[in-house]
């Protein structure tokens, strides 16, 4: 019988692996509206009632509906949704670029909600830094300048903030450009100096707001790898937003799916393709090669006896392409080994239902 992951319940937040690290941000029961008496939507009768009707009857739109989770160290947690879903709303309001209607929202356990202006400033200045879809980037200035302009409004020295401007220029791939202005620069170049420039105030946490839809598509596909990269290299706490759900399953840890302003379904990759929440979840999954997203911890069943040293040895974070690989070339099972103990083995017959889209029954019975 295969294994399967559930999944989880909309919006739920997990809570720290082990027990060992507070979350960078917690968000419980959040809410943005905008209109005339926005303060009493959230908790009101009105407040269950689809957009179109809640706006014909208060004239407010919920922006942002009741939504929760955690943002782990180290993580990528990915909000996508389509346009209109309220995902950019929210990633502002994590820093108070928009204020919240209501609900609670922590950094680090500190309540961003009771920070006065100067906390305030001090959060956006270096603990949680915005890479945006529009670079912002100051035409007048050399990479180098721009990438050294939050150091600069952070009072750091010309000497010290220019020698970190050019070790940010470096990691991301611009040396030898460090005296151009943005306009000879192409786009993709322009959003590595808007990274560069994030990356310079050293924060707590990145924040991308869809910062690479204008971008053509290979040069999206390099910053991908770029922002894959930077989090191998540093493990540093990223919160992207995004429309595109094949960038999602990419670059997520976890994926919070968002539709008129709420979250329809959290978890990983793996469990947002192989477990849908619901039909809508279901159709935006529909044509991801399920074989190149799920594991072999979701395909594998009991290892037989005779099966339990035999065959090649496979990670359980291996994917069930990569798995159909490996049990052709032999011809036979492979075993799902951690740690040196055998958690399973995957065949053709339950490999192939799984990419299928079977349940764990039929898979069994496969």
């Amino acid at each position: 019988m295969a294994t399967t992951l559930a999944p989880e319940t909309p919006g739920t937040p997990r809570p720290p692996e082990g027990g060992e690290h507070a979350p960078v941000f917690s968000v419980r029961d959040l809410w943005k509206v905008f209109g005339p008496r926005a303060d009493r939507v959230p908790g009101s009768p009105e407040a269950e009632l689809p957009a179109a009707e809640l706006r014909a009857r208060t004239g407010c739109t919920a922006a942002v509906r009741e939504v929760s989770f955690d943002v782990q160290p180290g993580e990528v947690f990915v909000v996508m949704g389509l346009s209109g879903s309220g995902k950019s709303t929210l990633v502002r309001c994590l820093t108070r670029l928009i204020e919240p209607t209501s609900g609670t929202l922590q950094i680090d356990g500190e309540d961003v909600l009771a920070m006065d202006k100067a906390r305030l400033r001090d959060l956006r200045r270096h603990r949680a830094a915005m890479v945006f879809q529009h670079f912002g980037l100051l035409p007048h200035r050399s990479v180098l300048d721009n990438v050294a302009y939050g150091l600069e409004i952070q009072g750091v020295g010309k000497a010290e903030r220019r020698a970190k401007a050019a070790e940010m220029v470096a990691k991301v791939g611009l040396t030898g450009l460090e005296r151009r202005r943005p306009g000879q620069l192409s786009g993709g170049q322009q959003q590595r100096v808007g990274l560069a420039r994030a990356l310079a105030v050293d924060p707590e946490v990145l924040l991308f707001d869809e910062p690479f839809s204008a971008l053509d598509p290979l040069i999206r596909r390099d910053m991908q790898e770029e922002v894959i990269r930077l989090h191998r290299d540093e493990g540093r706490t990223m919160v992207f937003i995004t429309h595109d759900l094949s960038e999602a399953l990419r670059l997520g840890d976890r994926i919070a799916l968002m539709r008129d302003g709420g979250i329809v379904q959290l978890g990983t990759p793996e469990e947002i393709v192989g477990s849908p929440a619901d039909d809508y979840v279901r159709d935006f999954v529909r044509d991801v090669p399920r074989e190149q997203v799920l594991t072999v911890r979701r395909a594998m069943r009991p290892a037989t006896s005779d099966e339990q040293d035999g065959g090649p040895a496979l990670a359980p974070g291996t994917t069930v392409a990569d798995a159909i690989e490996a049990v052709a070339r032999t011809g036979g099972p492979a075993r799902v080994v951690d740690g040196g103990r055998c958690l399973g083995v995957v065949d053709h017959a339950c490999l192939l239902s799984v990419v299928a889209g079977l349940d764990g029954k039929e898979v069994a019975a496969a």
